[in-house]
């Protein structure tokens, strides 16, 4: 399959897309410009500036405005991404910045850190529960990624990039806790990139964003490649997300970080493709 670039260059670091059921609109972050973007319109997407670096967005269960994990922490946004409220900060170094996150079938918020100069084993991966409380989920992350779970809730998927690989978990639905780490897809040797983001689909199988491989690559439900998205104009495929009514539109996000002025010109784009299988929702955040 073959992407389509349906935006132009939106971003300088896209990442996180997020559909938003309530207000019918594909939602990415400009990462470290701070920025969420608004795609209700492809030709003039919208932007709203949320003064911290901005990791992930996701909806509140039964109630309007976002949850956002911001550079070092969590806070609540309204619908225009007016801060309402901080809730936590969990990185209180400056060389530290959260990554990537998402939520969990019970409504728990985790999100995963990173250093900017990427040391290995300087991140965590946090969990925020619906009371406001925080705690450790995962340490000895290098670049947390990609996060899913299972339909059943019962695993969850994992993508901490340098390693080339998905990981899976036993998940305890619970307390939120991770067990028995093992592979679940590896890269092959001759595959470009490595994993970054990944969005889950209605079957089970995780599409995974390929970080300068400018592509993603479907895995089924028992760890098969199945399918391989070609992402034209660009290497740093950083993301993607089901969206759209029927959730059955793949959007991937593209970013510029880390290459040469003027090189590849679409960077930053956003992409979308129909693979022909619908994504299953995403879920919110209880808190």
């Amino acid at each position: 399959m073959r992407a389509e670039q349906i935006t132009a260059p939106v971003t300088w670091h896209g990442e996180g897309p997020c559909w938003d059921p309530a207000g019918h609109r594909m939602l990415v972050v400009d990462m470290l410009a701070g920025a969420v973007v608004d795609l209700s319109s492809l030709q003039r997407p919208r932007r709203y500036e949320v003064g911290s670096r901005v990791a992930a967005v996701v909806r509140p269960r039964g109630g309007g405005g976002f949850a956002v994990a911001t550079e070092h922490g969590f806070a609540l946004f309204d619908d225009e991404f007016a801060l309402e409220r901080r809730l936590a900060d969990v990185v209180d170094d400056d060389g530290v910045r959260l990554n990537e996150g998402g939520c969990d079938p019970r409504g728990r918020f985790y999100c995963g850190s990173m250093a900017y100069d990427e040391t290995p084993d300087a991140g965590t991966l946090y969990r925020l529960e619906p009371d406001g409380s925080v705690s450790t989920a995962l340490e000895g992350v290098t670049i947390s990624n990609g996060l899913q779970w299972s339909l059943d809730g019962s695993l969850a998927y994992y993508i901490d990039t340098p390693t080339r690989r998905v990981d899976v978990f036993d998940y305890n639905p619970a307390d939120g806790s991770f067990h028995n780490r093992r592979p679940f897809a590896v890269l092959d040797d001759d595959a470009a990139g490595a994993p970054d983001g990944m969005a889950i689909d209605a079957a089970g199988g995780l599409w995974v964003a390929l970080w300068g491989g400018g592509a993603v690559r479907r895995y089924d439900a028992e760890g098969r490649l199945t399918e391989v998205v070609d992402v034209p104009g660009v290497s740093h495929t950083s993301a993607a997300a089901f969206g759209g009514p029927d959730l059955d539109t793949l959007y991937i996000t593209s970013s510029r970080q880390h290459l040469p002025a003027g090189a590849e010109p679409a960077a930053g784009a956003v992409f979308a493709v129909e693979p022909g299988i619908r994504g299953a929702p995403l879920h919110a955040f209880s808190g």
